[in-house]
């Protein structure tokens, strides 16, 4: 009875998964992470840590993050209020895909999730007011290992779904380094 469609994204690792909603008078239920399911699509992955965000405004920006290795982080990420642009980008020096990105909507009412290995960085920009976002990781949250990329790199070139000036951005990810700064990426 349960079941989770996975599909994969432009970059090789990256997937879309929408997890099956069973749904009656009462509400529904769903089952949004099985390890033997995703397992037989190909994503094999020990998460070891759950992340909550919530962000009160359209167009706050979080990312682009990351971290080193061997503290690096796979990702499954999944909206639960809200929606929003989440965009992988590929950081490994030696992968044919190095510095390209890959952008997705997630939304509460899609009940969509996507996945993110290890060596990608992350970032997601709100779509609406009030969006909770959650996520898995596969390593804890390691502040020496942790770094950023500066989300408007010309080099990576994302397209955000929102206006430069109407992004609402930390500083930390306002002065995060371009990812040709980068130095201790392998």
């Amino acid at each position: 009875m349960s079941s989770l469609d996975v599909r994969p994204l432009a970059l090789p690792g990256v997937f879309e998964i929408r997890p099956t909603r069973h749904r009656d008078e009462r509400g529904f239920f769903s089952e949004v992470w099985r390890e033997d399911l995703l397992r037989e699509a190909g994503i094999d992955a020990r998460f070891v840590q759950d992340n909550h965000s919530y962000s009160r405004s359209r167009g706050v920006l979080r990312g682009l993050h990351f971290q080193l290795q061997p503290s690096a982080q796979a990702k499954l990420v999944r909206v639960t209020r809200g929606s929003i642009f989440d965009v992988a980008v590929d950081i490994r020096r030696q992968s044919p895909t190095f510095r390209q990105w890959v952008g997705l909507v997630i939304s509460a009412e899609a009940w969509n999730q996507a996945f993110i290995p290890a060596g990608f960085a992350h970032g997601f920009l709100t779509l609406e007011d009030d969006c909770e976002v959650l996520y898995k990781a596969t390593a804890p949250y390691a502040p020496d290992r942790d770094r950023a990329i500066r989300f408007d790199d010309p080099e990576i070139g994302i397209d955000w779904p929102v206006a430069a000036g109407d992004l609402i951005v930390s500083e930390k990810d306002r002065t995060a380094p371009l990812l040709r700064e980068i130095r201790d990426l392998d």
